[in-house]
């Protein structure tokens, strides 16, 4: 059937008004107009998920939208992490990863399904913990550091350490110092740090790295001492305990974390996010509790953190290719 010309011009008009009205139309509505998805790459009930819950509840109230925090745990935070990274550019999924997530996976996996530099857009760092030395004095006869690595010299790989899985910064710091010291430790690698303590405190091994919140909470146990910490200075609230750098200068480890969204999410919406973020850990309240977890509470540009991200990233990768570690 013929189109008459008056009906061709009448059905190009409806087009082009159409065309015109599309953008308006197709437009989403302002962000975030739904739930957001924080991703921790832990099971529920440490502190990384402590820290998702707590400040993800904060941040709501500024961004108006309910934060429902995901555990997806498993592989050394890989499956959290890829979840993400396959997720949508749009500011609807946030993970919450970890030194483990952005720095040390590179090099611990010969086949890694994310890509930390290219398939993340950085937001905040969020916290760090401080890393602590811990003996168990009814195990080994070493009451300072420089007695641990007297006795390491003397038996190497006599001395047994734990840490809650290969690569975790706890690993990776008692690997830093056997290669700084020149000795040789025999590491176990247990599913999660909690039974790793448990078995320093029975004398099972005789030293481990541990978070400070841990490592306050085992010290008042017979046997356990703090020896060092591996934070550049020394803590206020280990006072007399000195660092692993005083001994070998350059060592410093901590436990940190940060907040990242899938490569491609728009600036104006990173931005949004680390406001909110920022506001939410102002809060007296909830600055108190990150505190009294014993969480050193950060904050930083998207920039920043990515420097820092290549920083440890370059470090890392030092430690695990010196000492032949790997995950798979």
């Amino acid at each position: 059937m013929q189109m008459t010309r008056r009906a061709f011009v009448g059905a190009a008009s409806s087009c082009a008004i159409s065309a015109a009205l599309a953008p308006a139309v197709a437009q989403e509505a302002p962000y975030p107009s739904r739930p957001i998805r924080l991703v921790v790459p832990y099971p529920a009930g440490g502190g990384t998920d402590f820290f998702a819950r707590l400040v993800g509840r904060e941040m709501e109230k500024s961004l108006g939208q309910p934060i429902v925090v995901e555990n997806r745990a498993g592989a050394g935070t890989i499956v959290g992490a890829e979840a993400v990274a396959r997720s949508a550019a749009d500011g609807y999924t946030i993970l919450l990863g970890d030194v483990g997530t952005y720095a040390a996976n590179p090099s611990l996996h010969k086949t890694l399904s994310y890509d930390p530099a290219k398939d993340f857009a950085p937001i905040t760092l969020t916290g760090r913990f401080a890393v602590v030395l811990l003996v168990n004095t009814q195990k080994l006869n070493a009451g300072s550091l420089q007695e641990l690595v007297e006795l390491a010299r003397k038996e190497p790989g006599a001395i047994v350490y734990g840490s809650g899985g290969i690569g975790n910064p706890f690993h990776l710091a008692a690997e830093w110092l056997a290669q700084a010291a020149g000795v040789k430790l025999t590491h176990v690698a247990y599913r999660g740090a909690a039974p790793a303590v448990q078995d320093l405190t029975a004398g099972h091994i005789g030293m481990m790295f541990v978070d400070f919140a841990t490592a306050r909470s085992q010290l008042g146990l017979p046997g356990i001492k703090a020896i060092a910490v591996a934070s550049a200075s020394e803590l206020p609230a280990l006072p007399g305990v000195p660092t692993v750098a005083a001994t070998y200068p350059g060592f410093e480890v901590w436990a940190w974390q940060g907040l990242v969204v899938p490569a491609g999410t728009p600036p104006a919406i990173v931005e949004k996010i680390r406001v909110s973020y920022t506001g939410a850990i102002t809060d007296a309240g909830v600055r108190a509790k990150l505190t009294e977890a014993g969480i050193d509470v950060l904050q930083s540009t998207p920039a920043e953190f990515a420097a820092y991200m290549r920083t440890e990233t370059e470090k890392w990768a030092r430690i695990i290719h010196a000492g032949n570690i790997s995950a798979n």
